[in-house]
């Protein structure tokens, strides 16, 4: 991996943990996908417009992806609204990087070196221990819902990976998949919402933080897309869930939840396993 996609993926992860804290801080979970979604639509749409058409056989791999994506951010938000941020947040990205690791190096035939595999593991238990938080709040209910979460960002990731790299056009393969999302997205939360009204009144009432996060969850991904084209996805994903550092630290100015010895100390084995994977590379 070059530097210049080592910075852009954790620049990425930085955007990342900025707009789940902004998923977060809108209190109605409905609200703050749609507006999202919404985004989505609207820069899905233009660069649907302006770049290439996606290859016949990417076509399972979008169609897919955005269908489980959709699930995806109707979860996060659920999740979110039951279990603090800077616990939810971190349990869903050590799952997806184990299981992205896994599936990547034993179904997908990725090579990594022993150093490389190394800073992964380390990631990812830095990943579960800065989400242990005995005196936090969550139960069963919400942890389930992260596990969930998880689950299904190993399923996207891995898709888009296989995806990107057919089409061979990482920006147009990104502008399809977000138009779809911004299709799907919002008719969810307008199925699942038992008041549209006031649905629509909180997307108004929302909008400018709403349009915010999708912006950002917007170029996060893409730059995502784009990386997973050049880089093998385990290491891409190891450091772009490093975004919970920023997550973290937003957890605990502005949701005002502890960031207690513990929490540093795994940021620091966090910081440590990105090292190993970019001098391992």
């Amino acid at each position: 991996m070059s530097a210049g996609v080592l910075l852009a993926v954790l620049g990425a992860a930085l955007l990342h943990g900025t707009w789940n804290a902004i998923a977060k801080a809108i209190p109605a979970r409905l609200v703050s996908s749609a507006l999202i979604g919404t985004v989505y639509l609207v820069v899905g749409a233009i660069g649907c417009l302006v770049l290439p058409f996606p290859p016949r056989e990417v076509w399972p791999y979008l169609l897919v992806s955005a269908a489980v994506q959709t699930l995806y951010l109707v979860l996060l938000t659920a999740a979110y609204a039951k279990s603090e941020f800077g616990r939810t947040y971190p349990l869903t990205r050590g799952i997806a990087v184990l299981g992205i690791t896994l599936i990547a190096t034993v179904f997908l035939g990725e090579r990594m070196t022993p150093a490389q595999l190394a800073g992964v593991a380390v990631v990812a238990i830095a990943l579960f221990a800065l989400s242990w938080s005995p005196k936090g709040r969550g139960g069963p209910a919400g942890t389930l819902m992260a596990v969930a979460v998880g689950v299904t960002i190993t399923a996207y990731s891995v898709l888009d990976g296989i995806g990107v790299r057919l089409s061979g056009e990482p920006f147009g393969y990104a502008s399809w998949l977000f138009l779809m999302q911004g299709v799907t997205i919002p008719l969810v939360c307008l199925v699942l919402s038992r008041d549209r009204a006031e649905l629509l009144r909180g997307m108004r009432r929302h909008a400018p933080m709403g349009v915010l996060g999708g912006i950002l969850s917007l170029a996060a991904y893409t730059i995502v897309v784009w990386a997973q084209s050049l880089a093998p996805l385990a290491v891409v994903s190891a450091l772009r869930e490093t975004g919970v550092l920023a997550a973290g630290l937003i957890g605990y100015f502005v949701f005002r939840e502890p960031f207690s010895r513990w929490r540093l100390t795994a940021t620091v084995c966090a910081v440590s396993g990105i090292v190993a994977i970019r001098l391992g590379g």
